[in-house]
């Protein structure tokens, strides 16, 4: 004998009665081939197995439920001299049932009062499987205006649990009654579990009050922090460090914000590596927003957020105002501040699906708008062609200025004062002003040889180097370079024996060689670049 779930103490004991059942084997013939034609599309697609296995086994539905509330099943009972025996009706309304049962022989005479309606209750999802059509009214009004222009809809968001309950069922209804399908695109969502991997659920108490946190984390940050950690279709280990995750980008936002709005426009002339700042930003939206579009026609939600939070955290942050930031109690030129804004209002755009709160504020005080307009019904811009040229500069820009940081912050090296930057050979980047403002430098020189005194640091195979002058401890610095040549023959000499090994060199892929012969070169060029500056240093 069972026992209740939510009473472990109450028995539950079998009760057979008769219950309505429903064929579903024609139900299925229709629902499986749209989906595994991709017809009608799932994302991710393998819960297209789950969802064959199902139609391919399917039994009858029973449909009745003994229930106090519901839709009431519509069969009406007539009157029987033997018990066993049973003639019913099955009718829209009490007239109707009482019209069909006087064309039945022998109840010609029947009233009303004779008749007695079915007790049970339908099945909830047999009410949900007709949600598509009955939401413009299709079932009563089947050529109405409204389901001739939205039905079929375009996207179901849902989790995997119900691909059978509803999901397939809707499919069913809409091939039946309709003759097409209710969606063109069905998204599965991850199901919110707690640290052990166990379903919230009111029963174990395990799921966190959300106006809680909400209170806490704000609403945007809560939604924002769960989003960014699930990937469709996969279940999330709920954190509320995630939630913190989320409150902290928030910030980082209104921060930016403040920041703009907080410069004093003036009109002068746009520095140079403004306008390159601005060139330079065109381009990584563009990229940028062709990557989430593509995402979003993916329904790979999670990796859309993420590439709009690295844009604004990394890329628009931390480098182009970095870069456009006027000095202190300075104006800053009217057309920088026009493309910021500009670049503003977009990144707005961009996480509003996924932060509607925050961006709506924010993109209310960005500029003067109309009564009525909201970013709600803002497009979000179509992506040009990112300059791929300007793209691949910055990204060396960006690995020479954090050299130039890395040196100051291991020599201690105030950042007022400005510096020189050695390159070790021919060198060119359009983006040279952008380098010596954000590294504060006075010069980048294109030296044959370093200075003896010099930092140096690699990007790619190009050797730049800081020099100390008198900042340098010339015996710390000596000991510092014996560390890393000894490092550096020692990883050599691991990397040889490894391509001196016959068997590897014939049996492991290609790839995997080539990146063992490329770790051989940059090996042999660093020991090259630490045994001159060590000369230097001894001479």
């Amino acid at each position: 004998m069972g026992y209740s779930e939510r009473n472990p103490d109450t028995a539950v004991e079998p009760r057979l009665c008769k219950q309505w059942y429903l064929k579903m084997k024609h139900f299925a013939e229709i629902a499986l081939p749209p989906v595994m034609n991709d017809e009608l599309k799932f994302f991710p697609p393998k819960y297209k197995n789950i969802y064959k296995v199902w139609m391919e086994g399917i039994q009858d539905w029973c449909i009745s439920r003994q229930l106090w509330w519901g839709h009431r099943i519509p069969a009406y009972f007539l009157p029987t001299e033997n018990e066993e025996e049973e003639v019913f009706v099955v009718a829209m309304s009490e007239a109707e049932a009482l019209e069909k049962a006087r064309k039945i022989k022998g109840y010609e005479n029947v009233e009303l009062s004779d008749l007695k309606r079915d007790e049970n209750a339908l099945d909830t999802w047999f009410s949900s499987w007709l949600w598509p059509i009955s939401l413009f009214d299709g079932i009563n009004h089947p050529d109405n205006e409204e389901i001739k222009y939205y039905y079929p809809t375009s996207d179901l968001v849902t989790a995997p649990d119900i691909i059978f309950f509803w999901v397939a069922r809707m499919i069913m209804a809409g091939y039946e009654y309709v003759g097409e399908m209710p969606f063109r695109n069905v998204y599965f969502t991850g199901i919110v579990r707690d640290k052990l991997g166990r379903k919230m659920s009111k029963s174990l108490g395990n799921s966190p009050d959300p106006l809680m946190l909400i209170d806490k984390f704000g609403a945007d940050g809560v939604r924002m922090g769960m989003m960014l950690s699930a990937p469709a279709g996969n279940d999330i280990l709920f954190d509320e460090a995630l939630c913190e995750q989320g409150r902290n980008f928030n910030n980082k936002i209104w921060n930016a914000f403040r920041l703009v709005k907080g410069w004093e426009v003036a009109d002068v002339e746009q520095p140079e590596h403004s306008r390159l700042a601005v060139h330079w930003f065109h381009a990584v939206l563009d990229a940028t927003l062709a990557e989430v579009k593509d995402l979003f026609g993916k329904f790979r939600l999670n990796e859309a957020l993420m590439a709009v939070y690295r844009l604004f955290w990394e890329e628009f942050s931390a480098w182009y105002l970095e870069i456009v930031k006027p000095a202190y109690q300075q104006p800053i030129d009217r057309a920088t501040m026009d493309a910021t804004l500009y670049f503003f209002d977009t990144l707005l755009r961009l996480l509003h699906p996924f932060m509607p709160f925050i961006t709506e504020e924010l993109w209310q005080h960005i500029a003067e708008r109309n009564d009525g307009e909201s970013i709600m019904y803002a497009r979000i811009p179509e992506p040009g062609k990112p300059d791929e040229a300007l793209l691949a500069a910055m990204n060396q820009a960006k690995e020479m200025i954090s050299g130039v940081r890395n040196v100051r912050k291991s020599k201690n090296l105030p950042n007022k004062e400005e510096l020189t930057l050695q390159v070790v050979g021919e060198f060119t980047n359009p983006l040279s002003s952008i380098i010596s403002k954000l590294g504060g430098l006075k010069a980048i020189d294109c030296v044959p040889k370093k200075d003896a005194t010099a930092v140096s640091f690699m990007v790619g195979t190009t050797e730049f180097a800081v020099p100390m002058g008198n900042n340098i401890n010339v015996e710390e610095e000596i000991a510092k370079l014996e560390a890393d040549l000894k490092y550096a023959q020692g990883f050599l000499a691991t990397v040889e024996k490894k391509l001196g090994n016959e068997r590897f060199v014939a049996n492991a892929p290609e790839a995997v060689v080539a990146a063992e012969r490329k770790k051989k070169a940059d090996a042999e060029s660093k020991i090259v670049t630490l045994t001159e500056a060590l000369a230097a240093l001894r001479s």
